[in-house]
């Protein structure tokens, strides 16, 4: 038994350390929140970097002993890059990128340090939204569904009350 628990505490700060991947999706044109936060509950922003980098390790953003620092940022994110310092203490550093082309579509990593904690996010990029290829057909149909529901819902609740008035009428009998 002690055995066994010696091993689940060793799995979970082994999957503590591990991070999956999470995918988002975006359209062209839009904005995507990239998310990395730390399991570090005593975090100091003074000892804490944190490095965005894409699958061709180009760099998105970088923060430095809990200070923006911009000058190695590739000039494809220059200005399309926005961050939540008032996340940070918290241990958020997600990112926001903005004006998303074919060109962000991929994988993108957040490495903390010191405690390297490593987050990978897939980011699948669509031409447009669904709202741009379907939008009004889309709507007419929900309007459609919602009542065909309703209308069901009615029949049903009229036909079991018809059904409960008739079984009352048969078990009372004639007067």
């Amino acid at each position: 038994m002690i055995i066994g628990f010696c091993f689940i505490v060793v799995f979970a700060v082994l999957i503590n350390k591990v991070s999956l991947q999470v995918t988002v999706e975006s359209f062209i044109g839009g904005s995507v929140l990239l998310p990395c936060s730390s399991t570090q509950h005593d975090l100091k922003l003074q000892d804490t970097d944190v490095f965005w980098r894409n699958k061709a390790s180009e760099s998105i953003y970088d923060l430095i002993k809990g200070t923006e620092s911009l000058e190695s940022q590739n000039s494809r994110y220059k200005n399309r890059v926005q961050t939540f310092p008032d996340e940070y203490k918290r241990g958020n550093f997600s990112i926001k990128l903005i004006d998303l082309t074919h060109a962000d579509a991929g994988t993108f990593i957040c490495l903390i340090t010191p405690s390297n904690e490593r987050e990978t996010v897939q980011l699948i990029i669509k031409e447009s939204t669904d709202q741009e290829n379907h939008g009004p057909e889309t709507q007419i149909l929900d309007w459609w569904k919602i009542l065909l529901i309703c209308v069901f819902t009615l029949i049903c609740v009229f036909g079991l009350s018809y059904f409960i008035l008739q079984q009352r009428k048969r078990t009372q009998g004639p007067i």
